[in-house]
Protein backbone atom coordinates (compact mmCIF):
# COMPACT_ATOMS: atom_id res chain seq x y z
CA UNK A 1 0.00 0.00 0.00
CA UNK A 2 1.36 3.05 -0.87
CA UNK A 3 0.55 6.59 1.30
CA UNK A 4 -0.22 9.27 -0.96
CA UNK A 5 -1.02 13.36 0.14
CA UNK A 6 -0.66 16.28 -1.48
CA UNK A 7 0.39 14.79 -4.63
CA UNK A 8 3.38 12.67 -2.82
CA UNK A 9 3.70 9.55 -2.97
CA UNK A 10 5.73 7.38 -0.44
CA UNK A 11 6.28 3.52 -0.35
CA UNK A 12 5.54 1.24 2.06
CA UNK A 13 9.14 1.29 3.04
CA UNK A 14 9.25 5.30 3.23
CA UNK A 15 6.48 5.32 5.45
CA UNK A 16 8.35 2.75 7.62
CA UNK A 17 11.36 4.21 7.78
CA UNK A 18 9.38 7.52 8.78
CA UNK A 19 7.34 6.18 11.75
CA UNK A 20 10.33 3.96 13.02
CA UNK A 21 12.39 7.20 13.02
CA UNK A 22 9.91 9.77 14.83
CA UNK A 23 8.61 6.78 17.21
CA UNK A 24 11.43 5.39 17.67
CA UNK A 25 13.10 8.64 18.79
CA UNK A 26 9.96 9.01 21.05
CA UNK A 27 10.73 5.16 22.80
CA UNK A 28 14.64 6.75 22.74
CA UNK A 29 12.91 9.49 25.04
CA UNK A 30 11.24 6.76 27.00
CA UNK A 31 14.37 4.75 27.30
CA UNK A 32 16.35 7.52 28.58
CA UNK A 33 13.93 8.58 31.49
CA UNK A 34 14.00 5.06 32.88
CA UNK A 35 15.17 6.65 36.67
CA UNK A 36 11.90 8.88 36.30
CA UNK A 37 8.78 7.65 34.20
CA UNK A 38 9.33 6.09 30.90
CA UNK A 39 5.51 5.76 30.92
CA UNK A 40 4.98 9.41 31.15
CA UNK A 41 7.95 10.84 28.56
CA UNK A 42 6.41 7.95 25.86
CA UNK A 43 3.03 9.25 26.37
CA UNK A 44 3.89 12.64 26.14
CA UNK A 45 5.76 12.01 23.06
CA UNK A 46 3.15 10.30 21.39
CA UNK A 47 0.65 12.83 21.36
CA UNK A 48 2.84 15.47 20.02
CA UNK A 49 3.46 13.08 17.26
CA UNK A 50 -0.19 12.62 17.34
CA UNK A 51 -0.56 16.18 16.67
CA UNK A 52 1.72 16.75 13.38
CA UNK A 53 -0.14 18.42 10.58
CA UNK A 54 0.72 17.66 6.94
CA UNK A 55 1.85 14.46 5.42
CA UNK A 56 3.72 13.82 8.38
CA UNK A 57 0.53 13.69 10.48
CA UNK A 58 -1.08 11.42 8.27
CA UNK A 59 1.76 8.73 8.31
CA UNK A 60 3.13 9.33 11.74
CA UNK A 61 -1.01 7.75 12.66
CA UNK A 62 0.38 4.75 14.28
CA UNK A 63 3.34 3.06 15.59
CA UNK A 64 5.85 0.83 13.44
CA UNK A 65 5.71 -3.03 13.80
CA UNK A 66 9.46 -3.47 15.39
CA UNK A 67 10.56 -1.46 17.45
CA UNK A 68 10.83 -3.24 19.95
CA UNK A 69 14.37 -4.11 21.62
CA UNK A 70 16.56 -5.75 23.77
CA UNK A 71 18.60 -2.94 24.57
CA UNK A 72 18.52 0.70 24.14
CA UNK A 73 21.77 0.43 22.61
CA UNK A 74 19.87 -2.16 19.94
CA UNK A 75 16.93 0.28 19.44
CA UNK A 76 18.88 3.48 18.53
CA UNK A 77 21.00 1.71 16.09
CA UNK A 78 17.83 0.91 14.50
CA UNK A 79 16.29 5.07 14.95
CA UNK A 80 19.23 6.70 14.99
CA UNK A 81 19.87 5.85 10.85
CA UNK A 82 16.42 6.04 10.17
CA UNK A 83 16.15 9.87 11.33
CA UNK A 84 18.74 10.36 8.82
CA UNK A 85 17.13 8.56 6.45
CA UNK A 86 13.71 9.89 6.74
CA UNK A 87 15.31 13.52 6.25
CA UNK A 88 17.08 12.62 3.17
CA UNK A 89 14.15 10.79 1.95
CA UNK A 90 11.62 14.11 2.50
CA UNK A 91 14.38 16.54 1.30
CA UNK A 92 14.38 14.99 -1.75
CA UNK A 93 10.59 14.39 -2.60
CA UNK A 94 9.42 17.38 0.02
CA UNK A 95 11.35 19.61 1.70
CA UNK A 96 8.74 21.73 2.99
CA UNK A 97 7.79 17.97 4.82
CA UNK A 98 11.47 17.94 5.86
CA UNK A 99 10.99 20.93 7.98
CA UNK A 100 7.88 19.34 9.27
CA UNK A 101 9.09 16.44 10.30
CA UNK A 102 12.13 17.59 11.99
CA UNK A 103 10.36 20.02 14.14
CA UNK A 104 7.37 17.05 15.08
CA UNK A 105 10.38 15.21 16.38
CA UNK A 106 11.72 17.86 18.27
CA UNK A 107 8.35 18.77 20.05
CA UNK A 108 7.76 15.08 20.58
CA UNK A 109 11.42 15.05 22.15
CA UNK A 110 10.81 18.01 24.19
CA UNK A 111 7.13 17.03 25.15
CA UNK A 112 9.17 13.74 26.13
CA UNK A 113 11.50 15.41 28.55
CA UNK A 114 8.30 17.14 30.21
CA UNK A 115 7.69 15.20 33.03
CA UNK A 116 10.72 14.94 34.63
CA UNK A 117 11.12 17.57 37.32
CA UNK A 118 12.99 20.79 36.61
CA UNK A 119 15.58 20.72 33.95
CA UNK A 120 15.92 16.99 31.95
CA UNK A 121 17.84 14.59 33.38
CA UNK A 122 21.87 14.44 31.72
CA UNK A 123 20.35 11.10 29.99
CA UNK A 124 17.36 12.65 28.43
CA UNK A 125 19.21 15.46 27.46
CA UNK A 126 21.99 13.11 25.92
CA UNK A 127 19.59 10.82 24.21
CA UNK A 128 17.82 14.15 22.53
CA UNK A 129 21.19 15.49 21.29
CA UNK A 130 21.79 12.22 19.90
CA UNK A 131 18.13 12.44 18.00
CA UNK A 132 18.97 15.98 16.63
CA UNK A 133 22.36 15.29 15.45
CA UNK A 134 20.92 12.14 14.14
CA UNK A 135 17.89 14.45 12.39
CA UNK A 136 20.73 17.36 11.35
CA UNK A 137 23.42 14.57 9.56
CA UNK A 138 21.01 14.23 6.51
Amino acid sequence: MRSTTMSITLTDQDTFTLRTAAWGAVSLMAAAAVAGSPHKAATEGAIALASATGLVGHVLTKAPKGLNSKSTAALADKVLPALTAAMNLLKKQAPAEADNFRSTVIVSIEASARPQKGEPSPTMAEMARKITGALDAA
